[in-house]
């Protein structure tokens, strides 16, 4: 809980409203990516690992059931308790059966978890601190809306530029992000790679804010040179 002095768009006079401490947001947006990177790692891994157990062990099932009738009388149930063994061996998670995700795996998993919390975290906040606005009347009043009001309540400030073609595309440039303020720049030139994972929960809260005025869209981001930030949205047009 947060005794800040609130800024708009808050109603100070609600009772019921409850505010978050931005160190608390900031400690949250640092450990949230390797806490997402652990998760993956055990769960996915082990939950692919233990599918293609699965699979082989069905397989070695089906082939002697299709011998059955040529062979010993034990070699099915010996069959299956090898399946059975080999299953219950590869489902611990971390354990010593776990697969390791490859590169592009745990960067597909990372992405979608923390995307996914993004989005839900967006789709609250607009829910809640837009319910007393008037509906926007197109999607670049919608954009404008992110621009000022959503990123001052979440990142303390406003966006520094943006632009748009007119045709569904706008782009949103922070020079100063607050979630990539606080990282040293490696001397080796990893500091931006490095960085590229902490831009995917902005990103999904981009999503769901816009998802909740009813604007569809994707959203990507990058950054050249820390501690900006680039954010593109392509929003889809509505269907006739």
């Amino acid at each position: 809980m947060s005794f800040d002095q609130p800024m708009p768009p808050f109603n100070a006079s609600d009772p019921s409203a409850s505010f978050l401490s931005t160190s608390c947001l900031d400690f949250l947006m640092i450990e949230l990516v390797p806490m997402t990177y652990r998760v993956a790692n055990e769960l996915d891994a082990g939950s692919s690992l233990s599918s293609s157990s699965a699979a082989s062990s069905s397989e070695d099932v089906n082939g002697s059931s299709a011998n059955g009738g040529r062979g010993s009388g034990g070699t099915g149930a010996d069959t299956a308790s090898n399946a059975a063994t080999a299953t219950g061996s590869s489902t611990g998670l971390g354990g010593a059966g776990s697969r390791k995700l490859d590169e592009d795996e745990e960067r597909d998993a990372v992405f979608f978890r923390l995307e996914a919390l993004g989005y839900r975290v967006g789709l609250g906040l607009v829910e809640r601190f837009s319910r007393d606005r008037p509906r926007f009347n197109d999607t670049l009043d919608a954009i404008k809306f992110v621009c000022k009001d959503l990123w001052m309540l979440v990142f303390k400030k406003q966006v520094d530029n943006l632009k748009t073609n007119h045709r569904g595309v706008y782009v949103l440039t922070d020079n100063a992000f607050r979630p990539l303020s606080r990282m040293s720049a490696d001397p080796g030139g990893h500091a931006v790679v490095r960085a590229q994972p902490f831009l995917w929960f902005p990103c999904g809260v981009l999503r769901g804010a816009l998802a909740a005025m009813g604007i569809v869209a994707t959203v990507q981001a990058e950054t050249n040179e820390l501690p900006g930030a680039v954010f593109q949205i392509k929003t889809v047009p509505a269907k006739q």
